[in-house]
């Protein structure tokens, strides 16, 4: 808990002077909740050459570790694979199909309907989490959702990254901010759930900057949010360019600081699903800090207490 002095949102029963994930969870279904990562084999118009075929400047491009170690299993294959070490690890009785790899609605749409049905005929699935590019939403798309939204926690989750569009070109997004905009008028009368990824860290980006993003998401209908710290990988365009010229990196307090001050900037009904990123050790470069999440997580914890940092402050 942080100071008495500050009012914690009915909805945060976890405690946290933010909208934590576990407590969304709690707060909409009996027992506990996880979320089940898959790899549904798909690819990236960034890459393929439908917007670009580098990627973004930060990714690797490998895709999961599944994927890595030969064929994919299928959707329910993973699904109870998931299910099996949750149950076990996190005594979970309810998940979510999260489609994680690459750009989740690139695709045919009976080809994604087949997908999303496999999945939610699991035993015990209770909801759909589905990462992609606002470049590849539609209305059919939005549509079937919707449909599935009835009776399924159904969330889409965009990747923007920055409101800056000069930022959008350094890291080579491969779309604008209007299609970003585009993408969330699409979902404005349907009952998903949206959730936008932001990153903390460019190195041109000035703390101003980053909380110029997080106004600009408050301003948007939007659910939830992921913050992702930078990080730098072996194999991806940013560590080859910061190869040839390096350049600054922020230290764990000043990540703290901006992702604090962004917290306090978003609606206290706007989910936190992550606070910080995490990359493959095998290509893990750099800032050294950010391998160990629960560290920044408790000096996120130590800054808003001696702050008296909550989210909505600034509202």
């Amino acid at each position: 808990m942080i100071s008495s002095l500050q009012p914690l949102h009915p909805m945060w029963v976890m405690g946290k002077p933010y909208y934590d994930l576990k407590s969304y969870y709690l707060n909409n279904f009996s027992g506990r909740v996880y979320k089940v990562q898959i790899d549904a084999g798909f690819t990236c118009p960034n890459r393929d050459g439908s917007r670009g075929t580098g990627g973004c400047c930060y990714c690797d491009g490998r895709g999961s570790q599944l994927r890595q170690q030969g064929a994919l299993p299928s959707v329910t294959e993973q699904l109870e694979r998931g299910k099996k070490l949750y149950k076990r690890l996190r005594k979970a009785t309810k998940f979510v199909a999260y489609f994680q790899t690459f750009t989740n609605t690139y695709g045919e749409i009976e080809h994604l309907r087949k997908l999303y049905e496999e999945a939610l005929e699991v035993e015990d699935v209770v909801g759909l989490s589905i990462g992609t590019r606002p470049d590849t939403m539609s209305p059919e798309i939005v549509t079937m959702l919707d449909e599935f939204s009835r009776d399924y926690d159904v969330w889409i989750e965009y990747g923007l990254q920055s409101m800056h569009p000069e930022s959008l070109e350094k890291i080579a997004r491969g779309h604008t901010l209007e299609e970003f905009l585009t993408a969330v008028e699409l979902l404005s009368a349907s009952s998903i759930k949206l959730c936008v990824h932001a990153i903390i860290g460019l190195p041109w980006e000035s703390r101003e900057m980053v909380w110029q993003t997080a106004d600009f998401i408050a301003r948007l209908p939007v659910d939830g949010v992921k913050i992702h710290s930078l990080l730098l990988l072996d194999g991806t365009p940013l560590y080859e360019e910061y190869k040839e010229k390096p350049f600054s990196l922020l230290s764990r307090a000043e990540y703290v600081a901006r992702v604090a001050g962004f917290l306090e900037r978003l609606p206290p009904e706007v989910v936190v699903q992550r606070l910080t990123a995490e990359g493959y050790r095998d290509i893990f470069i750099a800032p050294d800090w950010a391998r160990n999440k629960l560290q920044v997580l408790q000096h996120l914890e130590r800054y808003q207490k001696e702050h008296n940092s909550y989210q909505g402050k600034q509202i």
